[in-house]
């Protein structure tokens, strides 16, 4: 079973709701700031508390820092669909399961966006052919392996305590872990939502020529992005307001329990993995290398903005599965990098 396309057809009863729900959430949650917007512009005096203006200020910065990646990622997806020869990719790609999985957690290489575009990206893959492991291990990879990501990683440490080694291979070896995990799940294909599964079935029956393609695509997958990006970015921005730093800051110079603050803060920001590594320096002086390597790790896979675009596409179960075996991960990678450094 190589892919979702041609995996059974949807029902008229799934594909109804899949249309009209992502564009009644990407209007309610557009509407709700741009109303928020003008009577901030409006009001000589602040109209919300304190607390609600930050979380608001936040989850915008959120948005506009992750919506150019979103995108890029579209517009890649795209390309890969609609205008990449089907036998281009394949021609150079291994025949084991486990080295087509290890070909492809490099394959973010190549593909100058962060987490958010990915994800667009990773659909335009499944949708493709390529199984739901195989474009896991290329997701989760992907935003750590990034050339941008590895140059600004590179000028915010240096080599200093192996932050940057340990990063890039400590991502590629949990990236290749969980696509081993769910390779070996008996029915990878069930991971997927249904909505997927219909978003599938539309790109497969569209016909037309390329450009009518493409803008059908496009469409889709904004449809399916757009209102989890808004979401999540709400989310980021009520979580940031709502959990204390300070607590976090207090407990920065314990190796164990630094790891664990820095995993919580890293899901909690939301911060493009393209300058991540700036944000944790501004950390380095009071929490351990290990804590810093643990939040490179963990914030751009699992935080809440990059779980809610992916539950686009995935089941909550499987989002379950990774945040835990991310987690575990991140902690086991920083403490040996505090062993060590």
């Amino acid at each position: 079973m190589r892919g979702l396309l041609g995996s059974g057809a949807v029902t008229s009863t799934r594909t109804a709701p899949a249309r009209v729900l992502p564009w009644a959430a990407l209007g309610a949650g557009v509407a709700v700031i741009a109303a928020l917007l003008a009577l901030a512009l409006i009001s000589p005096a602040p109209l919300l508390p304190t607390r609600a203006q930050d979380a608001l200020t936040l989850s915008i910065s959120v948005l506009i820092e992750s919506l150019p990646f979103v995108l890029l990622g579209v517009i890649l997806s795209i390309v890969v669909q609609v205008w990449v020869p089907p036998d281009v990719i394949e021609r150079w790609m291994p025949r084991r399961a486990w080295s087509r999985r290890a070909v492809l957690s490099l394959l973010g290489m190549l593909i100058p966006v962060c987490e958010c575009g990915n994800v667009p990206f990773a659909r335009g893959l499944m949708m493709r052919g390529f199984t739901v492991p195989e474009t896991l291990t290329f997701l989760i990879a992907a935003p750590i392996v990034n050339p941008i990501v590895i140059i600004t990683t590179h000028q915010a440490f240096g080599f200093d305590d192996g932050i940057l080694i340990a990063r890039l291979l400590g991502g590629y070896a949990v990236a290749n872990l969980i696509g081993w995990l769910y390779s070996r799940h008996p029915d990878p294909d069930g991971l997927v939502t249904d909505r997927f599964r219909a978003a599938c079935e539309i790109v497969e029956t569209e016909s037309g020529g390329r450009g009518r393609r493409s803008l059908a695509q496009f469409v889709v997958e904004l449809r399916a992005v757009m209102p989890a990006l808004v979401i999540g970015s709400a989310l980021a921005g009520a979580v940031q307001v709502l959990v204390p730093r300070d607590l976090l800051l207090a407990i920065g110079s314990n190796p164990a329990l630094s790891i664990v603050a820095m995993i919580a803060l890293a899901m909690v920001v939301s911060i493009c993995s393209n300058v991540d590594a700036f944000f944790a320096l501004s950390f380095a002086s009071t929490f351990t290398p290990g804590s810093i390597v643990a939040f490179l790790i963990v914030g751009p896979l699992v935080d809440v903005k990059m779980l809610a675009l992916l539950r686009t596409t995935f089941r909550t179960r499987v989002l379950v599965g990774l945040v835990v075996v991310v987690v575990l991960s991140a902690v086991a990678l920083g403490g040996v990098v505090n062993l060590l450094a």
